[in-house]
């Protein structure tokens, strides 16, 4: 047996040999170590089932953890909105956490609280919901309070009051952030005043000043129907047992005729143009350059988000690297497609230095005529492995799946969308990144916004010779600043 003194010798000679052979072996810098394969993404089985009332509910069981995610989707957005009623979905939506069954705001947030859970209704353009996160300890309870949240809003007045008084206060506060004047604006230009596309979800003055209660129950009792929409479940549950506890909360609730209403056509931008709104004295210029995208259901899906993460969709991208790594003109740069059942927005865009905003129009003018011509092998493998590779983190919680889902759902994808997402991805070619950039992106068919101190900046652009300049003031954008009565 070796004494502790000869255990120690040991140690450091055994020491003294690994530090020798560190020293040698110098780490070579020059060639990174090659990225292994994609991980590849294994959802579980996607399950479909209906309530009696027809109400379809989608299921992925995940049984890890003692956690149940619940989402109520409803097919009821901004683009339902009545005529002269912008943002009444949005507020409804808002509303539903205020009151519900027969809780009160306090009541029914203590409630949610002391089972350990959270519920929260939201609202976009084309999809509202109420979404559960509870522990299965807990679900019974949180079932039936998710119930009430859902479809026996109460929609108190001095609770409206005060959610009127917070939108008003938002528009307010919209004329002091640049970045707000330039997305209502550039959505304004590209969609007009008669396409919900084109209008700020939250409403305006007018309309908020004139909401009541009578509205938010008629929308309500209008959309959320079953026949509106759908249930999705991810967690540690079985088909049989959860079915049974939504068929005891949902199942009496009875299908409805909403109809949605006409929106006008989407026309696409025809020429080039500037609109620049005035922010004095702003040390920065807001800048946002589109057109009309295209619909979430388009054949060319994958390779154009390849294709808009070689442009700006990542921190490696043509634009980030030339404004920011390069010129140094902003913190950051990119761009991105809006997908949505109908042509949402292409956009590039960036907050720049104000006395380089004419240098950057220039920049962002290269990179957009430049990725219509070529791409090449090292852009083109670095895009689809950024996107292959951070693809499964969306997928770690029931939560992130149960978004996911909500995809599927809204646009009818198949079942193995998830698990062939990443092969899709890393199928595309140099030919279909090149193809889809010349279908979607033309640079003399865009509008230029630019929000900043039209002084500064007004000049230098013009010279640029991009196309007709307008001018806008912020009142032009938002309207006069809104009355707030707090008492109201």
């Amino acid at each position: 047996m070796k004494t502790p003194a000869q255990y120690l010798v040991l140690s450091c000679v055994a020491f003294l040999l690994f530090a020798g052979n560190a020293v040698a072996q110098k780490p070579d810098r020059a060639n990174p170590p090659r990225l292994g394969p994609p991980p590849a993404l294994r959802l579980a089985a996607i399950q479909h089932f209906a309530l009696k009332n027809g109400l379809p509910v989608v299921l992925v069981e995940k049984h890890d953890v003692p956690i149940v995610q619940i989402n109520l989707l409803v097919n009821a957005g901004s683009t339902m909105d009545p005529e002269g009623k912008t943002g009444l979905a949005s507020l409804v939506a808002a509303m539903m956490m205020e009151g519900a069954g027969t809780r009160n705001a306090l009541q029914l947030a203590d409630a949610i609280d002391y089972l350990g859970a959270t519920i929260t209704s939201t609202s976009g353009q084309h999809a509202m919901a109420v979404r559960l996160h509870t522990p299965l300890a807990r679900l019974d309870s949180a079932v039936a309070l998710f119930a009430d949240v859902a479809l026996k809003p109460t929609f108190p007045e001095e609770e409206l009051r005060r959610k009127r008084v917070e939108r008003l206060t938002a528009l307010l506060q919209w004329r002091d952030e640049p970045t707000m004047l330039a997305s209502v604006e550039f959505n304004r230009i590209l969609y007009g005043e008669k396409h919900s596309y084109g209008l700020p979800v939250i409403g305006n003055e007018q309309t908020l000043n004139h909401f009541r209660r009578d509205d938010l129950q008629k929308f309500h009792e209008s959309w959320f129907r079953p026949n509106c929409a759908s249930v999705i479940v991810v967690g540690d549950v079985k088909p049989k047992a959860i079915l049974e506890k939504l068929e005891r909360v949902l199942g009496k609730w009875k299908p409805g005729t909403a109809r949605a209403p006409a929106l006008p056509a989407i026309t696409q931008v025809k020429e080039r143009s500037v609109v620049l709104v005035d922010k004095p004295e702003t040390p920065q210029t807001v800048v946002r350059i589109g057109r009309i995208g295209v619909p979430r259901t388009t054949e060319d899906f994958y390779a154009i988000v390849v294709m808009n993460t070689i442009l700006g969709g990542s921190y490696t991208s043509r634009l980030n690297n030339n404004l920011r790594e390069q010129k140094g003109y902003t913190y950051g740069a990119g761009s991105s497609f809006s997908f949505r059942p109908l042509a949402g927005p292409f956009a590039a865009g960036a907050s720049v230095q104000t006395e380089v905003t004419d240098k950057a129009l220039t920049e962002f003018m290269k990179e957009l005529e430049g990725i219509l011509s070529i791409v090449t092998d090292e852009e083109l493998i670095r895009a689809k492995n950024y996107v292959a590779l951070s693809y499964p983190a969306d997928f770690q919680t029931v939560a992130e799946i149960a978004s996911q889902l909500e995809e599927l759902v809204t646009y009818k994808l198949p079942d193995d969308y998830f698990n062939t997402y990443i092969t899709r991805i890393l199928a595309v070619t140099k030919l279909d990144v090149e193809r889809v950039a010349k279908k979607t992106i033309d640079p003399e068919k865009i509008v230029v916004v630019l929000v900043g101190d039209r002084e500064k900046i007004e000049e230098p652009v013009r010279r640029l010779n991009l196309g007709p300049m307008e001018f806008r003031s912020i009142d032009d954008v938002l309207g006069k600043p809104p009355t707030i009565d707090s008492k109201d």
